[in-house]
């Protein structure tokens, strides 16, 4: 695989999502995750982020919420001019695009991925029922 992802977040749910994927998708290694820890300053998380990716030559950034800490301290390392592909609202469909499309060499498509995803079931089972009477 080329480019690696890393995932960012409030408290672990960036390890935890990790987690969730990889029993669908198995280990993945180049996926990497920095939370923000009720104990840390923005500051801090700035600089655990720029540990994880002075290693990578390419990545992508899922975060949490949009406006949120993670987020925040990310945009501000665009606007001071760094090169990073940055998403919010990640979610596990957003995760699996990006193992996938790294897989079979699609192209990467991930506000799709999460918006697709996104159903009232109950509307769908009942769409469903709809149409086999």
């Amino acid at each position: 695989m080329g480019k690696n992802l890393v995932l960012v977040s409030h408290g672990l749910f960036c390890e935890e999502l990790k987690k969730s994927t990889e029993m669908i998708m198995g280990p993945q290694e180049n996926i990497y995750t920095v939370g923000l820890l009720p104990s840390e300053s923005a500051e801090d998380f700035r600089a655990k982020f720029e540990a994880v990716i002075a290693e990578l030559d390419e990545f992508v950034v899922l975060a949490d919420l949009m406006g949120g800490t993670p987020c925040n301290v990310i945009s501000r390392m665009i606007l001071e001019g760094q090169a990073i592909d940055l998403y919010a609202g990640m979610n596990m469909p957003m995760v699996i695009d990006f193992i996938n499309s790294e897989m079979i060499g699609t192209e990467l498509a991930l506000v799709e991925s999460a918006t697709n995803n996104i159903c009232h079931v109950n509307e769908r089972i009942n769409s469903d029922d709809d149409e086999d009477e």
